[in-house]
């Protein structure tokens, strides 16, 4: 599955709806940037004047007059660009970083299924790669197309304005630059939808060769991965010389549309000029705006190339908010901790059950734990159960609602699924802590940290302030693990589903962890799912699945004496 990309329509009204939420200031700056384009015009209007005072023989005061009256206007622009250009960037400033808290939050409330049949590369590139690319446009390329585009409207009324018959040469620039940036942008837009697919894949395969390292090892892919990345670097390098090769063409183009106005206009203003038709100042005053028009053209056709860009990259991160939820909240509140799996059946893929027909009730403060060999459909059914997913067929309700129709926060306080994987976000123990719960007090951190064995915490130099994560202090995985479950702690939910929780510490640790946690959610429903069997001696029921189905279901001692599948798995595990 991929993460949608947004339409045209959608990346404008986006676009629009930063704009408008800044309206004042957008207006502010718009403002000061036509005062730029319109001083933009001053020079070249004196020049001319200037020269027809002189072919006249008018008074060296006039032309005194005009001198002065072209410094005001040069230092009146210089002073106006300036503001201008910081009114924009401050502006660029906020935009981006509206645009940033947005997607944010968009990704925070994704549903978990969706993130994951998506792949970690595609979210990747949109949350890094594509939101630098807009940067720059945001910060800077709004503005500096604003004045640009002012520039160009403005320059040619004041060529038309100043001679129809001379300036009418100005417009010979805009037909042949239509074609040419018609055609360019017909061409470049897939190219660089295709330079953003591929830059997410990559970073995805490099990302996750690099995680997941141990076991491209152990299944020896090394091979496997290092050709696949070396096939999607050879994408990458054909598809950047092409939009290499279409940008050289279009910057030649570009260049020779530009230039043949200057000459055009000399020398048709030279013929008029000889009949009688025009001045020689209007002529040097049109021919001052042709060649005045180069920068802001070319300046704007370098702009449309990064506009390209970053149009792909803001069709990519508004597209998160266009995705679906596979879910639709009630609006109910469950009723009790009681979880009931009615007839489910689960399929990643259409045709390829991994769930058939699982049936089973769990009432409130059980204990039960989920046993069976490695893909039998332990974790998927804990992922049902934990709302991630939505069952196929069937149904999963806790408290008399079914999970998937509950509100985010109202799920997230219901039922809570803890993995062997976790993560350390940037900051101190306290901060990583507090995300489950922002108001909790130094004493409940101390509580909970407590009640997962992890008062090592208050041993290190700085105690519970230490700063962990990237480039700070590193965690060993047992560490990061312990602060992940007293995150559950702090959370509080009404049912736990622990999926191999506890396997990256040590057996003692482990047994100990799991102890207290025990002791922590007393009278809650757990559900755990297991490899090591002492959690299922320790439970008050045992579900054994085979197969993607319920073989056995009972208490630890009921399957060990009934001698089938868990007692087969017991007597196994004793001997290891």
């Amino acid at each position: 599955m991929k993460l949608p990309i947004a339409s045209n329509k959608t990346v404008l009204r986006e676009i629009s709806a930063l704009i408008r939420k800044f309206k004042a200031e957008f207006a502010l700056t718009l403002g000061l940037q036509v005062l730029v384009a319109l001083a933009s015009i001053v020079t070249p209007w004196i020049i001319g004047v200037t020269i027809d005072y002189v072919a006249q023989g008018k008074s060296f005061a006039l032309v005194k007059q005009n001198i002065y009256i072209l410094i005001v206007a040069v230092l009146f622009q210089a002073s106006v660009a300036w503001l201008a250009d910081y009114r924009a960037r401050v502006l660029g400033q906020k935009m981006f970083h509206e645009m940033r808290i947005n997607l944010v939050d968009a990704i925070t409330h994704l549903p978990l299924s969706v993130v994951e049949a998506a792949g970690t590369g595609d979210l990747l590139g949109r949350t890094t790669s594509d939101i630098d690319r807009v940067e720059f446009v945001i910060r800077q390329g709004i503005s500096r197309i604003t004045v640009l585009s002012l520039t160009i409207l403005v320059t040619v009324g004041a060529a038309v304005a100043t001679d129809i018959r001379v300036g009418i040469v100005v417009l010979l620039a805009f037909v042949p630059m239509f074609f040419v940036l018609r055609k360019y942008l017909r061409r470049s837009i897939a190219a660089y939808l295709a330079t953003s697919a591929l830059t997410a894949e990559f970073n995805g395969d490099v990302t996750e060769t690099v995680e997941h390292s141990e076991t491209v090892d152990s299944m020896f892919m090394r091979s496997n991965r290092i050709n696949r990345t070396t096939t999607i670097l050879k994408e990458m390098w054909v598809n950047e010389r092409y939009t290499a090769w279409m940008r050289s063409i279009f910057g030649a183009q570009t260049a020779i549309v530009l230039i043949s106005p200057i000459l055009i206009s000399v020398l048709w203003g030279s013929w008029l000029v000889g009949l009688g038709l025009t001045t020689a100042g209007a002529v040097v005053t049109v021919t001052l705006y042709v060649q005045q028009l180069r920068w802001p053209i070319e300046e704007l056709s370098w702009w449309t190339d990064e506009v390209q860009f970053a149009h792909v990259a803001f069709a990519r991160i508004f597209g998160v908010s266009e995705i679906s939820y596979d879910r639709l909240a009630s609006g109910q509140t469950p009723q009790g901790d009681a979880v009931v799996v009615r007839d489910v059946n689960f399929e990643y893929r259409v045709g390829r059950p991994v769930l058939k027909n699982i049936s089973l009730d769990v009432v409130e403060g059980e204990r039960l734990t989920i046993v069976g060999p490695s893909g039998s459909g332990k974790s998927t059914l804990g992922r049902l159960i934990a709302g991630i997913n939505p069952p196929t067929k069937g149904s999963v309700e806790i408290g008399g609602v079914e999970v998937t129709r509950l509100a985010e926060k109202v799920l997230h306080k219901t039922v809570a699924l803890v993995t062997q994987e976790n993560h350390i976000f940037v900051g101190t123990i306290a901060e990583n802590l507090r995300l489950a719960a922002p108001q909790a007090t130094d004493l409940e951190l101390r509580n909970a940290l407590q009640a997962v064995d992890a008062m090592w915490v208050y041993t290190m130099p700085d105690g519970i302030e230490t700063e962990v994560g990237s480039g700070k202090l590193e965690l060993p995985p047992d560490r990061a693990q312990q602060l992940a479950l007293a995150r559950i702690v702090l959370l509080d939910p009404q049912v736990l589903v622990l999926d191999e929780a506890t396997s990256l510490l040590d057996p003692t640790a482990a047994r100990s962890a799991e102890q207290a946690l025990a002791r922590v959610l007393e009278g809650r429903t757990v559900i755990s799912i297991a490899h090591r069997l002492y959690t299922a001696y320790d439970a008050d029921r045992v579900a054994v699945l085979i197969d993607g189905g319920i073989a056995e279901l009972g208490s630890h001692f009921e399957l060990v004496e009934r001698g089938g599948e868990y007692a087969s798995l017991w007597n196994t595990w004793q001997k290891d």
